[in-house]
């Protein structure tokens, strides 16, 4: 094969294939400040490399377990696509991956993603990147790298996905759930939810196809707000008030309340023999909750195996710890509440 001038004039590019290079690297160089932001003890946080190094002891560990999790947004992307609202999902993706992180009694240390799509669009990335930066400031991780994949063909047109990955540290002997401490009459406390967070869209956008409804329209569950806005609404990260209470030793276990609602996930976090029992009347179900019930027509079961209810993480803790345990997390500006109690399976 000849390699004249003329020859390599002619020949295919990976742009001509739908790949921008040069789009990534206009991408790069956006978000180097946004993981610069993002440092932490233990990480530099910065890009470029083919990997990132993590130090435990400069984050004050002495003798850690490594914990990892990875999650994804899920269907909410689709809103975020449609309306163009782009701002919000990196801190649900964060949240995701780090509640859960915490749900083992783990601090967050370092966080990646990857960005799919068909065509990169450079400057939805930026901004679904500068709202991943934004959960690992809330989370205290750093956020020390990812992937972007610009694949044409795989995705159509400006669809994309997203995928994190996060590394946390326990101390070991402090790994929750603590079994072994858990009796009848511990407490369950609820730290209350921002919205339905980043489960249950597929259904979300059933009822809101069968309302008649578009996204523009205001909200019927919530003052001056479109439906996009409030069902956009970013999940809550729980780490910065509770992690103290775990490292404290108040907590005997703790889930994060995700796909499967209060239904599925207790029982992750709870010794086998005992169950949770929830007091439903202990907080008010949120508007947007009743109002996809009486819209969609679901069930009460439904709706507490499919959605939050309200309660985005919950925390196991003695009887005599409640008071101190609600006190600490109401100074911290959650609104928590007891909202059950462990009882005999």
């Amino acid at each position: 094969m000849s390699d004249s001038p003329e020859h390599l004039k002619n020949g295919l590019t990976y742009a001509d294939a739908g790949v921008d290079i040069d789009a990534g690297d206009m991408l790069v160089d956006a978000i180097k400040p946004l993981a610069k932001s993002t440092r932490r003890p233990g990480a530099e946080a910065s890009l470029g490399g083919f990997g990132a190094l993590f130090d435990p002891k400069a984050a004050g560990f002495e003798d850690p377990l490594i914990v990892t999790t990875t999650d994804g947004v899920g269907t909410k992307l689709k809103i975020a696509i449609e309306t163009g609202r782009h701002d919000g999902v990196g801190v649900d993706l964060v949240a995701m991956c780090v509640n859960d992180l915490l749900a083992q009694g783990a601090e967050p240390l370092m966080f990646l993603d990857y960005y799919a799509t068909g065509k990169l669009d450079v400057d939805a990335a930026r901004r679904v990147v500068a709202g991943i930066a934004e959960g690992c400031r809330q989370a205290g991780a750093a956020l020390v790298g990812g992937e972007t994949a610009e694949m044409p063909g795989m995705y159509d047109g400006a669809d994309y996905d997203l995928a994190g990955f996060s590394v946390g540290a326990v101390e070991r002997g402090h790994v929750l759930p603590r079994l072994d401490l858990q009796n009848t009459g511990d407490i369950i406390i609820g730290l209350a939810s921002s919205g339905p967070h980043s489960n249950g869209y597929s259904l979300i956008r059933k009822v809101v196809e069968k309302s008649g409804l578009s996204w523009g329209d205001d909200a019927p569950f919530a003052k001056d707000r479109t439906l996009a806005q409030a069902l956009m609404e970013p999940t809550r990260i729980y780490v910065k008030p509770v992690l103290p209470l775990m490292k404290a030793g108040l907590i005997k276990g703790a889930a994060h309340i995700t796909g499967g609602g209060l239904i599925e996930n207790p029982p992750r976090c709870i010794v086998e023999g005992l169950k949770a029992e929830f007091d439903w009347d202990a907080w008010p179900l949120p508007h947007v909750f009743e109002w996809l019930g009486q819209v969609g027509g679901i069930s009460d079961h439904e709706l507490r195996r499919t959605f939050n209810c309200g309660v985005g993480f919950i925390l196991i803790v003695a009887p005599e710890n409640a008071e101190p345990v609600l006190a600490a997390l109401l100074n911290a500006g959650e609104t928590a509440f007891v909202c059950g109690q462990l009882v005999a399976a």
